[in-house]
Order: structure tokens, then C-alpha cells, then sequence
């Protein structure tokens, strides 16, 4: 049987196939010598839409202020029952880039701010190293905003129940380009199961922005032999954008 959002992605395909179709025979009666174009593959745009359309409306409505407040009081999931602090995000708000982590750890959560432990400060230099800084030209935040007791993997319905609030910080921000970090981010992010060995260094679209997904700080301080492909992807994500290598 087929979830809710599948089905409305097969809708919205179906019915984005028909436009084009009824188009496409209205613009070979009026001119008809004209090549006869394909039809385009709508699925990845009808999976867009349709992950926009179940957007709570009262989030879908917020401001990037307005999104932080309502997130600080959330209780979607049980971890807010075992949170010091949301961890919502941080950073330039008119972003080149959003890194977009996995979730809170012990220090995040006593301050409220990502990435701000031992992994935050090799992201930093990580960041430094391309010329990007959350000083200036990124934001940063995690795909859950509530730490997971004892910093264990995030569940799948605490993800699902961040959803709607990374969506709209998306939305708002209209990053040029996204980073993932670490496994849990960027398979949600890319919608993929497959290993990070994978995924990481190659551009994928999320929500209509190039995205591209590296190792995660934490685990390249527990295996420097990481060191190297997280800096073949930083210097893809550098070339990208434009911008020198610090």
C-alpha cells in the first residue's frame, strides 16, 4: 500500500504529465512543424511539491524568528522531554551555505547552539579552509533540534518530527548550496539508505538546492583516515560556489 506522500507524488505526476500533454497538443495544432518535445520526468519536482503541500501551515507561515520560537516550545517528539535546550540553529541569515548536521550533542544541548563542542571546532576549521565562516556566510543547524539521550542515533520518528521545522529553515534561508554531515543528515537529505561511503561527493538536489554531503566531524576525529575525502568534497563544494580555498 502506498503512504500518504507517495501517493500524493504519483498524483501530482499524473496530473503535471496531463498539463504538459494538453500543452504540448495546443502548441502543435498552432504551429505544426515544430519538433515534438518529451515528456519531462515530474517526479522529482512532484516530490517537491508534495512534501511542501503536507508543510504544517502554521509553520509554513513563520518567519525565521517566529520558526525559532514556536520550535522552542515544541513537543512533538519525547525528546523534549529530556532536552536542556532546542538547538535550532545558527548563523548568517543570508546564507552561501547550510550545513545541516545530524542532532545535538552534550554541549549543544547545555547551550543551545550547534556545533559548538569538540566536532564544532573542526567544522569551524573545516569551514575556515574554503573561506566560509557561521560568522559571516553560513548556517548551521541539524536535522533534529532536541539532543538523543546519551547522544544515541536519531529515531525515525524524532526526524519526522523535525521535518516541517528544517523544511520551512530552508524555505527562509534559500541557501546557494547545502552540506550534510554524517550518515543520518544526509540520508534523510538525499533520501537515500545507501552508506556514506556512497553519497558523500557528489551533488544531489534537496528541495531544489545542490546539495552535497560529507563525513561528519565526529567520526573523522575518531578516524583521521577521513580527513582526505572530506576535503576533496570541500574543495567540490568551494569550486561550486566560486570562492578561493583559505
Amino acid at each position: 500500500m502506498k503512504s500518504i506522500d507517495q501517493a500524493r507524488t504519483s498524483y501530482l505526476d499524473n496530473a503535471l504529465s496531463q498539463v504538459w500533454n494538453i500543452a504540448s497538443t495546443m502548441e502543435k495544432a498552432l504551429s505544426p512543424d515544430q519538433e515534438e518535445i518529451p515528456i519531462p520526468d515530474f517526479i522529482e519536482l512532484a516530490k517537491k511539491i508534495g512534501s511542501e503541500a503536507s508543510v504544517d501551515s502554521n509553520i509554513r507561515r513563520c518567519t525565521l524568528p517566529m520558526l525559532e520560537s514556536l520550535c522552542g516550545t515544541c513537543h512533538r517528539c519525547p525528546l523534549s522531554e529530556t532536552r536542556t535546550n532546542v538547538v535550532f540553529g545558527c548563523g548568517s541569515t543570508t546564507p552561501l551555505v547550510m550545513v545541516i548536521g545530524e542532532g545535538p550533542g552534550y554541549h549543544e544541548d547545555q547551550q543551545g547552539l550547534p556545533f559548538v563542542g569538540q566536532a564544532g571546532q573542526f567544522l569551524d576549521k573545516w569551514l575556515a579552509s574554503i573561506n566560509l565562516s557561521r560568522d559571516s556566510n553560513t548556517y548551521i543547524c541539524n536535522i533534529i533540534k532536541c539532543r538523543p539521550p546519551e547522544n544515541r542515533d536519531p529515531l525515525e520518528n524524532e526526524i519526522a518530527a523535525c521535518h516541517d521545522y528544517l523544511t520551512q529553515q530552508v524555505a527562509l534561508l534559500k541557501p546557494r548550496a547545502i552540506l550534510g554531515l554524517g550518515k543520518f543528515a544526509s540520508q534523510f537529505l538525499l533520501a537515500s539508505d545507501k552508506p556514506m561511503g556512497e553519497l558523500h561527493g557528489i551533488f544531489h538536489i534537496y528541495r531544489g538546492i545542490p546539495t552535497i554531503c560529507t563525513y561528519h566531524p565526529a567520526a573523522v576525529l575518531r578516524n583521521l583516515g577521513l580527513k582526505r575525502p572530506v576535503w576533496e568534497d570541500l574543495k567540490k563544494l568551494a569550486k561550486f560556489l566560486g570562492i578561493g580555498i583559505g
